[in-house]
């Protein structure tokens, strides 16, 4: 698929998509979301030599939300959950299944599918001048993308609440102390901060894949499934390269050098 809407990049194993839309903020139309998976499933292959990814925008704004303009006559309108099931929530579940790291450096409005977008990705950092929004109630609908899933689990149901129902800006200050996202920065060190997270996980062992994905699944798991779960995953890990080469390297007494197999 030719991108006409996002752009990547690959190097020393980290690749960074950057939605570039910058007119619109970014807004995640049907077009940018099938150019997005496409990239995501390409960094996805295990030979595409990519061991982290990063996930941002162009200019200033991270992702406004889903593209309305000029939808006034979609016949699609009249059951808006019919985009949804076809292109958006494959796209999150996408997202959340990710074979390997995934960090989102939001750079501005992180609203609506954007806001969700970036709370698929394993770790977010945001530079001081972005804010996430559920701006849904503004035109009648509902959180999508995962929202209503993910917000009461990562800062509680009377937080989720409020950001749900009253629609109003969270700054990235005050997402950072409600516990949303991992860092916030200032707007000058937004890229080099994610680039440092990014490089530490893509310099890191196979056994980060499985990591991921237990937490993910975490959310949902019984204690007796969680357990069992981390007892497989243990197995796998310790069938790696990686795994003989941090006990070598422990025994003797120097950094492991990972390379992700």
């Amino acid at each position: 698929m030719e991108l006409k809407k996002v752009k990547t990049l690959l190097e020393d194993g980290v690749a960074v998509i950057t939605l570039a839309d910058p007119g619109t903020l970014n807004a995640a139309g049907v077009d940018m979301v099938a150019e997005l998976s496409a990239a995501m499933e390409r960094f996805a292959a295990p030979d595409s030599g990519a061991r982290c990814v990063v996930l941002t925008g162009e200019g200033r704004g991270f992702c406004s939300g889903a593209n309305l303009a000029g939808r006034a006559d979609d016949p699609t309108l009249e059951d808006p959950g019919l985009v949804l099931e076809a292109v958006y929530n494959p796209f999150v579940s996408l997202m959340r299944g990710f074979p390997i790291p995934t960090v989102a450096a939001v750079n501005g409005p992180a609203a609506g599918i954007g806001c969700s977008i970036a709370l698929c990705c394993d770790l977010i950092v945001a530079a001081e001048s972005a804010y996430f929004l559920q701006a849904f109630r503004r035109i009648g609908l509902v959180p999508d993308g995962g929202a209503t899933y993910l917000l009461p689990r990562f800062v509680g149901k009377a937080r989720a609440m409020e950001l749900a129902l009253l629609g109003e800006r969270l700054p990235a200050r005050a997402a950072l102390e409600w516990g949303l996202i991992n860092r916030c920065t200032p707007d000058a060190e937004l890229m080099a901060t994610a680039h440092g997270l990014a490089r530490a996980l893509a310099d890191g062992p196979k056994g980060l894949a499985h990591i991921r994905k237990l937490v993910w699944d975490g959310l949902d798991a019984a204690w007796a499934e969680q357990l069992h779960a981390e007892r497989t995953a243990q197995r796998q890990a310790g069938l790696t390269e990686d795994f003989r080469e941090g006990v070598t390297a422990f025994i003797e007494k120097r950094p492991a050098k990972f390379k992700g197999r």
